[in-house]
């Protein structure tokens, strides 16, 4: 397969282009602070979470949101079995790194990279064995809109897997979470990356998106079976399964 940057969407509103730029300013500092700030504990979270896809046939999946590739390198990595693969961001920038750290570890072949918005892209229905998305779709404008265009772009049978940060259930846990995403995430992210808004969006990012409970209800709305929630770390990330029923019915 080949890289591509072309779009594969509409021009995005203007919440999607302030999110896109937002990133596109932290493109270069992103995969160091994310590592830093998680403590290293995002790796494995992906690995993880690319555990989840299917070993038994071939796939041909899609990366939402995905940013400078690390969950698109985990799947590739984990699972073989992938024969088509395509990541998708709404950020040039965060495209840009991915395309740098795929070439670097010769998988540059085997990924297809659009610039688009995960809530309303260009493919056609029904065109993927799995969809994924890593810490993308709490700053998706609509995570609903999302979750509808996810189940739209599967096939019948196809699987939905998204990672994304979650709050403690632990009273204990969470009062120590809370005071670490409002005042150390910040705090470190404005001094590597110069941008503590940017930070600081991602501190209220997790604090208002919706919680696992909360989330797979959303999944369930949107049309997926089989919802379920894994929590990671004490539960400050968490592993969204759903799968889009065999048609007719969708049951």
């Amino acid at each position: 397969m080949h890289t591509d940057t072309r779009s594969t969407s509409e021009a995005p509103g203007p919440a999607e282009s302030s999110i896109g730029q937002m990133f596109g300013r932290i493109a270069p500092t992103y995969d160091f602070l994310n590592h830093l700030l998680s403590l290293g504990r995002d790796t494995p979270w992906r690995r993880k979470a690319a555990r989840q896809l299917p070993q038994d046939r071939t796939l041909k999946i899609v990366d939402l949101a995905t940013g400078t590739g690390d969950m698109l390198i985990s799947l590739l990595r984990e699972r073989p079995n992938i024969a088509e693969a395509v990541g998708s961001d709404i950020s040039a920038e965060m495209l840009n790194a991915c395309r740098l750290k795929l070439h670097k570890r010769g998988l540059e072949s085997r990924v297809e990279l659009m610039c688009a918005d995960a809530s309303g892209t260009s493919f056609p229905a029904d065109t993927f064995d799995a969809v994924t998305m890593a810490f993308g779709i709490r700053n998706t404008a609509d995570a609903s809109a999302t979750l509808r265009e996810t189940h739209r772009i599967l096939k019948p049978g196809g699987l939905a897997m998204i990672l994304e940060f979650s709050l403690p259930a632990c009273p204990v846990m969470r009062w120590f979470y809370l005071r670490y995403l409002r005042l150390v995430v910040p705090f470190i992210g404005s001094l590597i990356s110069g941008d503590r808004r940017a930070y600081r969006y991602l501190d209220q990012s997790i604090e208002s998106f919706q919680q696992p409970q909360q989330f797979c209800s959303l999944m369930q709305k949107a049309g997926f079976h089989d919802v379920s929630a894994i929590p990671l770390t004490w539960g400050v990330a968490s592993i969204y399964r759903g799968t889009r029923g065999s048609i007719p019915g969708e049951v």
